[in-house]
């Protein structure tokens, strides 16, 4: 949280959060206000309400979908492990190796829905 802050990445992320919500775990919790973040009991709090509850499982599972095309993507490209570039030109190097992992699963990328398809 503290190197995120130092490195301005949660104020850029205030500027963009109505065009693009981020979703992290409780390690962020300082930045409820910018980023989704799960909803932790309280300490006299006997349990969550159903709606936190229900808000909490559904951000696990939107997360689980970026978990796994990240990990999609460390495994099947070795040099996307331990990167040391700047980050807005990583970018480009992830881009290409999105396109190469489709290409590899023949995916294809629905443009009524944006959502990737499996065939």
């Amino acid at each position: 949280m503290t190197c995120a802050r130092g490195h301005g990445l949660i104020t850029a992320l205030a500027a963009v959060r109505d065009h693009l919500p981020t979703l992290a775990d409780l390690g962020y919790e300082g930045a409820a206000d910018v980023i989704h973040v799960p909803v932790k009991k309280k300490r006299h709090q006997h349990r969550l309400s159903d709606d936190q509850h229900t808000y909490n499982k559904l951000l696990r599972g939107l997360r689980g979908v970026g978990e796994r095309a990240n990990a999609l993507l460390t495994v099947t490209f070795k040099a996307l492990r331990r990167v040391s570039l700047d980050p807005w030109r990583i970018g480009k190097i992830t881009q290409a190796a999105l396109v190469l992992l489709h290409h590899e699963h023949d995916w294809t990328i629905s443009a009524s829905h944006n959502v990737i398809f499996s065939y």
